[in-house]
């Protein structure tokens, strides 16, 4: 089965094409054309994961680059889009041109395929904060921010195109992934780049903000049983772990794990607009569960602990992509 992955040399695409390559799948990886020809996280994979996928580099924003990397596809796991939620504020247009545009390119491009299976990535950012705990799939949607109102309306499009055209869609929504590869945009890669190279001192904004973090394997196994399965067309399905945890807590087992003392610093920059701002995420995954038979190996506090472990160790091991590096970041 030929797999197209926008967005490979991501985050989570690197892990999913690491899964889907190990599975015996033909991977197609897409990624963003650069004069560097940099594979992004691709370039940490085993070279005989990456010797087994064919690199497609375009741009989803371009029709035409779309139209070729979609052509002998079966199906399509949609990871591409602009992420950052700081920069959303001051470049909204980008947001829309990247996960509106490059979308609605893929979703055409993909009419004139005979692929069984596009899966589109969605986020628990589209929800705001918790109008009530766990936050299932009739949540209402509530963008606070220029990000999650692109990625909504993202999500539309792709729905509409099952409606529409009968298009094979399924919308997948993960709540907070973490793990490594993960960059200095999330609160976890930042909270522990700071206590190993800063001296001790954690620069951070709400640490009263709850989340519902789920471990990487976990994130990528979901989207493997999705490819296959039939039952899920034109179903949004949350990716949670049904845990949460308030950031402050998380920094002290992130200090019980380096056994150091760590010093907070409040730092302005570091908080969203104060109406842009989402207290809490909780996850209600029980759709999951049910039609993806979806099983968590990284549950609980327990399960959130040793990921946190094997993040810190990722770390420690990459200290060249974190060291001396300054960012901004957004939970």
């Amino acid at each position: 089965m030929k797999i197209l992955i926008t967005g490979s040399e991501g985050f989570i695409g690197s892990h999913l094409t690491e899964k889907l390559v190990e599975a015996g799948y033909k991977v197609r990886c897409f990624v963003l054309y650069n004069s560097n020809n940099s594979l992004g996280w691709l370039s940490k994979v085993d070279k005989k994961i990456l010797n087994n996928c064919k690199i497609f580099f375009g741009d989803i924003r371009d029709f035409n680059s779309v139209k070729n990397a979609v052509k002998n596809i079966d199906a399509i796991v949609h990871l591409a889009a602009l992420i950052g939620i700081p920069y959303s504020y001051s470049s909204p247009e980008s947001y829309i041109d990247t996960n509106v545009k490059g979308t609605l390119n893929l979703l055409n491009a993909s009419l004139d395929s005979n692929i069984s299976k596009f899966i589109h990535t969605s986020t628990s950012e589209v929800y705001g904060s918790a109008k009530y705990i766990p936050m299932d799939e009739n949540h209402p949607i509530n963008c606070q921010s220029p990000y999650s109102a692109s990625k909504s309306g993202a999500d539309n499009l792709a729905i509409s195109y099952y409606r529409s055209f009968g298009l094979p869609v399924t919308i997948l929504r993960p709540f907070n992934t973490f793990g490594p590869r993960q960059s200095l945009r999330a609160v976890i890669p930042t909270i522990i780049s700071q206590a190993i190279f800063n001296k001790n001192v954690i620069k951070i904004g709400n640490i009263k903000a709850k989340r519902d973090f789920t471990y990487i394997s976990d994130t990528v196994n979901a989207f493997k049983i999705a490819i296959n399965n039939k039952k899920i067309i034109g179903e949004t399905i949350n990716l949670g772990s049904n845990f949460e945890i308030q950031i402050q807590d998380i920094i002290k087992i992130v200090q019980k794990n380096l056994n150091t003392d760590l010093k907070l610093v409040f730092a302005k920059e570091r908080l969203r607009p104060k109406k842009s701002e989402l207290n809490r995420l909780l996850s209600n995954n029980k759709k999951a569960k049910k039609l993806l038979n979806w099983k968590l190996n990284y549950s609980g506090i327990s399960g959130f602990k040793e990921g946190i472990h094997k993040t810190i160790e990722w770390i420690k091991n990459n200290k060249n992509l974190f060291k001396d590096k300054t960012n901004k970041y957004t939970i």
